[in-house]
């Protein structure tokens, strides 16, 4: 791995992109490495969380590296975006580890994008996030109009998409576009605070309501029966025997992840 560093510790695993004399933008190398890197983390029943940062203190990820894609023809234009959303964006999305995004800085169009994939946020107090593609006659490719929309309502989305403006971490935070701001010095423990309380719980029924929620999401499906058939689901495991033994007995439960 050239453009990313992956640190594991209790349950934690902390993905950083490092690329940061290009702000950490992502170049098809770096999206490459992140699927590589997500697709390995989730395969790890030691990890229980994961949260990804960028290098630095200027930014999380500045955006795409246009130069990679500055003269390709519509059809290359279109690919891109597919192969793009199908190896990184999405497939985080869809991740049943949880992903957090602990966003320093400047998180710019696919910066943004890859943040908003994540399950949720939260920024350093001089984070500024923003869709500035219309500024090159293009838009946001990597499923930015989508979850922005879905996120922080279609009338934010729409006018930060079409001003090209930046929000400050405040105003992200009012919008719902991240669930906390703090220092930047104790962005990363923060995060990992929140990782922590996750890992006790159960990483079945964790994936399971990541599945359910994301259902709701998806076109022709329907999220209240994806969320029947998994808490159905959730009774044949062994996370469940423990977690409802341990309640009975007034223990802290030990969950297998069964």
């Amino acid at each position: 791995m050239e453009n990313i560093l992956i640190e594991k510790s209790e349950n934690i695993a902390l993905v950083t992109i490092n690329r940061p004399t290009k702000l950490n933008a992502l170049n098809k190398a770096t999206i490459e490495e992140l699927h590589e890197g997500f697709k390995m983390l989730n395969n790890d029943t030691d990890v229980k969380v994961i949260i990804v940062t960028g290098s630095g203190e200027k930014a999380f990820v500045a955006g795409a590296d246009i130069s990679e894609f500055a003269n390709f023809s519509v059809e290359e234009g279109g690919k891109l975006a597919a192969k793009g959303q199908e190896v990184l964006f999405d497939f985080v999305q869809n991740l049943s580890t949880p992903v957090i995004a602990a966003v320093n800085g400047f998180a710019l169009g696919g910066g943004l994008e890859l943040a908003m994939a994540c399950h949720f946020r939260v920024a350093s107090d001089n984070a500024k996030m923003g869709l500035p593609e219309v500024t090159l006659g293009v838009i946001p490719g990597y499923g930015g109009t989508q979850r922005l929309a879905q996120l922080v309502g279609k009338g934010r989305a729409m006018e930060m998409i079409m001003t090209a403006g930046m929000v400050d971490a405040s105003t992200a935070l009012n919008y719902g576009l991240v669930n906390h701001v703090v220092p930047q010095n104790e962005l990363v423990d923060f995060a990992k605070g929140i990782a922590s309380k996750i890992t006790k719980n159960s990483s079945v029924a964790i994936a399971k309501a990541i599945e359910s929620v994301n259902a709701n999401y998806t076109d022709g499906v329907n999220g209240y029966e994806v969320e029947i058939k998994n808490f159905g689901a959730c009774f044949g495991t062994e996370d469940f025997k423990e977690g409802t033994t341990a309640f009975l007995e007034k223990r802290k439960a030990n969950f297998p992840g069964k």
